[in-house]
């Protein structure tokens, strides 16, 4: 039977009560329950009648509800198994949701949706991340845009500003570079503590990445995260001396040069794409490393 949003914290505790339930600190889970943060979670998502929405880490269910309020069908990974039980009180007429009782790390989620019968459109991801795990799960569905359309997130305002970060800021790091190798990010919105029970320490903020095919050969990708994430392990230091174990720092300076920097030139200060190029003229001239 389903029932009201929990937009009170008067209400979520008395149904975390009935239910025998409770917010898990050890699970990250702080649940979200003002009713207009959900709706603008639900509008910065696109969600439509003919959506297959993926969301995980749903708790009570709130943002659930909204999400099949809007005609979605809606595949619910819940770890917690008190919860994911709860979940089905939500199930509507048609049988729009199905609930999977799983850790989200563990269970097979691209073949799930690379096998999901009918399938004609891509799905999207809605989720409120707990931060310890929010890295592995971009981590793992990011390269996947040929089956998944885009991702919605809430997570700590610290990993969004990361997210969204501008070259030449602190916040500006290969996990920028990884993420806009895969996606358009476009940070939403900010979220107060006061819109959780229980109320977290930390502001959140909802972030919005629409999924695209990367700009490398797939047999590439790993050598350039490996020249990104080498580049940013010493970001004080030039690009020449950070690359010199995978290229030669002569290497680096003559690529440096060709894609029009100056041989002092530091990682925080080349975009992806320049990035990209780096990586090209470093490969092309590709020789063993210095002994």
């Amino acid at each position: 039977m389903s029932m009201g949003p929990l937009y009170k914290p008067s209400e979520l505790q008395a149904f975390l009560r009935e239910k025998g339930l409770h917010a898990k600190k050890g699970l990250s889970q702080n649940f979200l329950i003002d009713g207009n943060i959900i709706q603008k979670i639900v509008a910065a998502a696109e969600v439509s009648s003919n959506d297959l929405i993926i969301e995980i880490g749903p708790g009570p269910g709130a943002l659930t509800q909204a999400l099949l309020e809007k005609g979605a069908a809606v595949l619910a990974v819940e770890m917690d198994p008190l919860f994911a039980e709860s979940l089905h009180r939500l199930q509507t007429r048609e049988g729009r949701l199905e609930v999977i009782q799983e850790d989200i790390l563990k269970f097979p989620l691209i073949e799930w949706v690379n096998n999901r019968t009918g399938l004609k459109r891509k799905c999207k991801i809605v989720a409120n991340l707990p931060y310890h795990i929010t890295t592995p799960i971009l981590t793992m569905l990011l390269p996947h845009s040929n089956l998944i359309e885009s991702l919605t997130i809430m997570v700590q305002k610290e990993f969004a500003d990361r997210m969204h970060a501008k070259k030449g800021t602190p916040e500006y790091s290969s996990f920028t570079l990884f993420l806009e190798f895969y996606a358009t990010v476009d940070k939403s919105f900010t979220v107060s503590p006061n819109c959780f029970y229980p109320r977290p320490k930390v502001y959140s903020s909802v972030v919005h990445c629409k999924l695209h095919p990367p700009p490398l050969r797939k047999e590439e990708e790993e050598r350039f995260f490996q020249l990104t994430r080498t580049s940013f392990g010493q970001r004080r230091k030039m690009l020449r001396s950070c690359l010199s174990k995978l290229y030669g720092s002569e290497k680096v300076e003559q690529a440096l040069l060709k894609i029009g920097h100056p041989i002092t030139q530091r990682p925080e200060q080349l975009s992806l794409a320049e990035f990209i190029l780096l990586f090209e003229a470093c490969e092309s001239s590709k020789t063993s490393p210095p002994g």
